[in-house]
């Protein structure tokens, strides 16, 4: 039974701690009441999706799987996303995008509101839940705002563009008590859940070191150099850009090529955040003591804002190492199997979704050990998403995440986990701007040796909006 009492605006704030999270919310000011029906184990649950282009359509359609999830309403800075109606859609983005642009046409067995402004969809009483997959420097108004009005939310990896966001949506989860899945697909990998319990006690021995990459040939055009022009009919630009600084509008920035644009996105953000939560789960870390990146824009001729080649090594107090590489200039792999590899006294363990490989050490110079580990193989099936990622394990990843909120529960991929992951990749994109090994302080989430590497942690947002 939904709850019928009602609150004033200034109630509801005081109830939700908004005006403490500083949203600045003008004449759309949420009204909802902080309080939230009770969902039975056999009920339904109202979701709202924020964000529905490439991601959001994916996650939608793994949402569409279940029964007990109701989509309720979408909120889009574009028309067409909104109505999922693929032939509104500008003949440039689908001309130059069109594998991301997706397909829409689905059927809802009921009405569907739309919003072009997220206030209003958080404003809606009757939405339980709420699906993030907006651009990175988005998440945490949104997320924020969500829970603040009472709403679970399932939120997209990267979670944040700058780690102040994430430890300001961490705060705002525990003060709201409401349930937050981030979307780090491979936390609902039966591959990685394995792992993730046999590695930390010792299948392959002390693991020194732990690998993964990325690697993409986008030479020599990459995105394009292009000149501002207007957008396309029924987008709203300026409600896309938010709290980043206004610039007029550009086809290689939007939709989908904000990833290689800094302010908005990054590749370690996109991809890395992937590997570096997958392999600190399975090593057991948490967070390193240091960073070092070098790399930079070297060989493709585009607009792009972030490096074409990468190389990133972050140090923990354990003694173990972490890298990652970018290179956006070459393809080919770096392992003979597998997305990562983690490699440990007793052998060397390579894994993606799909199954896992280990290979057993072989002694060194000097050494008699007697190695006992065998070869040792795992394979599971799985389907890919057009990202790459697979869609079992984000599937698995709705699944679970629709359990909590019936369950209360906590969820696979905590808010917690998605910020310390996610800070993976804005230390290793500072260390390359200020061009110094850095030292990292995660409890007071400081560095302890460079000011203009503090500088980075957070951006003035543009007017109205607050954090």
């Amino acid at each position: 039974m939904k709850n019928k009492s009602r609150s004033t605006r200034r109630e509801f704030i005081a109830k939700t701690g908004l005006l403490t999270a500083g949203m600045a919310l003008g004449a759309t000011s949420l009204k909802a009441s902080g309080y939230r029906r009770v969902i039975g184990a056999n009920e339904k649950i109202n979701l709202g999706f924020i964000g529905i282009g490439n991601r959001g359509s994916q996650l939608l359609g793994l949402f569409m799987r279940h029964p007990d999830a109701r989509i309720a309403a979408f909120s889009d800075t574009y028309g067409p996303y909104m109505l999922r109606d693929r032939g509104r859609v500008d003949e440039r983005w689908l001309k130059n995008l069109g594998g991301q642009i997706p397909k829409m046409g689905e059927s809802f067995p009921e009405k569907v509101e739309h919003y072009p402004d997220f206030r209003n969809l958080l404003e809606n009483k009757d939405i339980d839940a709420v699906v993030i997959a907006t651009p990175d420097h988005w998440h945490a108004i949104q997320m924020i705002g969500a829970v603040s009005a009472g709403k679970d939310v399932y939120v997209e990896k990267p979670l944040t563009i700058t780690i102040r966001e994430g430890r300001a949506m961490v705060n705002a989860q525990k003060a709201s008590g409401r349930v937050v899945t981030v979307g780090l697909n491979r936390r609902g990998a039966p591959v990685y859940q394995k792992l993730a319990k046999e590695v930390p006690s010792g299948k392959i021995g002390r693991v020194s070191v732990g690998k993964a990459f990325r690697i993409n040939n986008m030479f020599p055009d990459g995105i394009g150099k292009m000149k501002p022009e207007d957008p396309p009919k029924d987008f709203n630009w300026d409600m896309w850009l938010g709290p980043r600084a206004y610039r007029p509008y550009q086809y290689n920035i939007c939709p989908y090529n904000f990833r290689w644009w800094s302010d908005y996105s990054s590749q370690m953000g996109n991809w890395g955040v992937h590997y570096m939560d997958v392999i600190r789960w399975m090593m057991g870390e948490t967070a390193p003591v240091a960073i070092s990146s070098v790399g930079g824009k070297y060989v493709v001729n585009d607009d792009r804002t972030i490096p074409d080649t990468m190389d990133v090594v972050f140090e923990f107090a354990s003694g173990a190492l972490i890298t990652f590489s970018i290179y956006e200039a070459s393809s080919g792999g770096l392992f003979q199997y597998g997305e990562v590899e983690l490699r440990g006294t007793l052998g060397t363990l390579n894994a993606n979704e799909s199954g896992y490989r280990i290979t057993p050490a072989r002694n060194g110079q000097f050494q008699d050990y007697k190695h006992e580990l065998k070869a040792d193989e795992f394979t599971v099936k799985d389907t890919l998403l057009p990202d790459g990622s697979s869609g079992d394990s984000t599937g698995n990843l709705v699944r679970n995440f629709l359990d909590c909120v019936k369950s209360r529960q906590t969820p696979w991929c905590t808010i917690e986990e998605g910020h310390r992951s996610t800070s993976f990749a804005h230390l290793a994109n500072i260390a390359l701007a200020t061009k110094e090994r850095l030292q990292w302080d995660a409890e007071k989430e400081i560095f302890t040796n460079s000011s203009a590497a503090n500088k980075l942690l957070h951006y003035e947002y543009r007017k109205p909006w607050k954090l």
